[in-house]
């Protein structure tokens, strides 16, 4: 039986790099998960052993590190950047990098003890907190050509506690389901959104202020919205996001519905006016749909975990 090689990559997967950038007593703090993977000319170390034309895992790990030295790290898009522009440029047979990162966020600790040389507008200036919300996520791609930027997050666990309802749907001999006029809507948001930036300089985005907004117009219309349906929100949170970040032109969510459940306390002579509920971690609806620029592809993959 005849095989041949099909689309194959390698490099060093989740490179821990944590970069502390010391503004006198001031610090500031990026906390990176790094995953590298190369693809190129690398028919030959699969078909007979020879590492010709293989850049070590273990210096794909390095450069990591060297980076966050000498360049820093402004934002994990940027770093991202000059990472994937690195390994095609600087290596001829590698001609496509992708560079996956998570961000790991912290805040600074607050404090009310004024008698502290370490403190200065109730913040200890080097002391963080982990933040308990989201992981930031990036995806860079770059063929020495073209790039792709697709960035996002995960684990934003999101409620309202009113001001949605569910009704009207189909039903059949298996539905038990009861209609609900005041219900709890949550859902944990994993969101992925592709930016239309290309190779110019002049009009790379500022990936900070960008990650914020984005958050911002996607949170103000989760919690705007008077939900019918955790499909009509979802919808309500990319448009927004699409009309105000012309930078944006793809974004896709993936929701679970995280369902809470009225506690039936009747049996203890108890009335349940939407107070008591029970919060259910599984099973759970799935909701996903991509929100697209009018005249933009799909490129975002449908499975985002392979992100």
């Amino acid at each position: 039986m005849t095989t041949i090689l099909g689309q194959n990559q390698y490099g060093k997967a989740e490179n821990r790099v944590v970069r502390i950038t010391r503004d006198g007593d001031t610090h500031h703090i990026k906390d990176l998960n790094v995953s590298v993977a190369l693809s190129g000319d690398m028919d030959d170390v699969h078909y007979s052993g020879s590492n010709a034309n293989v850049l070590p895992t273990d210096t794909t790990k390095n450069t990591v590190y060297a980076f966050a030295k000498e360049y820093g790290i402004e934002s994990a898009e940027q770093f991202g950047i000059h990472l994937a522009r690195w390994f095609v440029n600087s290596q001829e047979p590698i001609s496509r990098a992708r560079i996956r990162i998570e961000e790991y966020a912290w805040e600074r600790i607050q404090t009310s003890d004024a008698n502290s040389k370490f403190i200065g507008a109730d913040e200890v200036k080097h002391s963080f907190v982990r933040k308990g919300q989201e992981t930031r996520v990036t995806q860079i791609t770059y063929d020495g050509q073209n790039w792709e930027v697709i960035s996002g997050l995960k684990d934003l666990i999101v409620m309202n506690s009113t001001n949605s309802e569910f009704w009207g749907y189909v039903k059949d001999k298996y539905t038990t389901l009861q209609e609900a006029y005041d219900r709890i809507l949550a859902t944990q948001v994993s969101g992925r959104w592709r930016f239309n930036w290309t190779d110019d300089e002049q009009r790379m985005p500022n990936w900070e202020k960008s990650y914020e907004a984005t958050k911002k117009h996607m949170l103000e219309a989760f919690a705007e919205t008077y939900s019918l349906s955790l499909q009509q929100t979802l919808y309500q949170m990319g448009s927004r996001i699409i009309n105000h970040r012309s930078e944006i032109d793809e974004v896709r969510f993936s929701l679970p519905n995280k369902h809470h459940f009225l506690v039936d306390l009747e049996p203890f002579g108890l009335k349940n006016d939407n107070e008591v509920y029970f919060a259910a971690d599984r099973m759970y609806g799935l909701i996903e749909a991509t929100i697209l620029r009018d005249g933009a592809d799909a490129r975002i993959p449908v499975d985002m975990t392979n992100l």
